[in-house]
């Protein structure tokens, strides 16, 4: 080789050793990352001392916990309120069943949990009660008036002609004390006119409920059992008669009709004929209701 191609080599090589302007592939991990978590932001049914705990699945992007109930029914059924998913579905069906029946319907479901999170939020946001000699309380769709006076014993008593509701106010008694009176109060009431509903029209659907109780759910209205327990919200005390009256229709119903087929809805329309528009009103009221009563 002699001394020009030697040169030619030399630069040959060098060039070869010279970055070329491109920048080389980056390295990729030994080890991908984990997908994020699905999203929580849901609401979540609550759970009571005595009550199986919550499923869970992956919706998309969320993760939703659901309460499952098995039932004598012959198919899958969802029900969504502001306190989550609840799922009923028969003894015979398995676990991987029901994933598959909400994966179908995982759009529908967490689009409606979406919007029952949001209305429970804008519910919180509502400014409380004061709570104070002259506040208005709703009672039975109008409003009536607390009265706070001192008294060397606690009492409470409702002036119906007056619509006032007066609190006996002892040294030292504290907030949280005075709601909690009132709010036993709207309770003793609710049990009251809820149970001279109930009599009014069982007999005229032509059933009979075996037991009546109160709950405190977050948005619920009301249950009724296979056995006839009936449950009606309390808080529906704040709310007119004809609502009180299409709940308690409702749950009777079901002693006819354990579903919401429309033979069920024919059952409620002998006693309740408009109840599409008892529906939308409870609905609508329940957003404008103001907050008395913390959970």
């Amino acid at each position: 080789m002699d001394s020009h191609q030697l040169e030619l080599f030399a630069q040959e090589f060098f060039a070869a050793l010279r970055p070329s302007g491109k920048s080389a592939p980056p390295a990729q991990p030994l080890f991908k990352a984990p997908p994020a978590p699905p999203r929580t932001n849901l609401p979540v049914p609550p759970v009571g001392a005595n009550d199986p705990p919550l499923k869970r699945i992956a919706l998309g992007a969320h993760t939703v916990e659901y309460a499952l109930r098995r039932s004598s029914r012959r198919s899958i059924g969802f029900m969504i309120d502001d306190d989550g998913l609840r799922v009923t579905a028969p003894r015979r069906v398995t676990q991987l069943d029901i994933d598959n029946a909400l994966r179908a319907k995982g759009r529908w479901i967490v689009g409606k949990l979406l919007e029952r999170g949001e209305r429970r939020e804008q519910r919180q946001q509502r400014a409380p009660l004061e709570w104070k000699d002259g506040a208005r309380l709703p009672y039975l769709g109008g409003e009536i008036t607390l009265r706070l006076e001192d008294a060397e014993r606690s009492h409470c008593q409702f002036d119906a002609p007056n619509r006032e509701l007066w609190i006996g106010v002892v040294p030292g008694l504290s907030e949280w004390q005075l709601k909690e009176r009132v709010k036993l109060w709207f309770q003793a009431e609710a049990r009251r006119v809820f149970g001279e509903r109930l009599d009014h029209f069982a007999p005229r659907l032509n059933v009979a409920y075996s037991a009546f109780t109160l709950s405190s759910a977050g948005s619920r209205w009301g249950s009724c059992t296979v056995g006839g327990s009936i449950r009606l919200n309390w808080r529906l005390i704040h709310y007119p008669l004809a609502l009180v009256d299409y709940v308690v229709a409702h749950e009777l119903a079901h002693l006819r009709e354990m579903n919401h087929s429309p033979a069920f809805w024919a059952t409620v329309a002998e006693v309740y004929p408009d109840y599409d528009g008892a529906r939308l009103a409870l609905r609508k009221r329940s957003h404008e209701m103001p907050v008395l009563f913390e959970e």
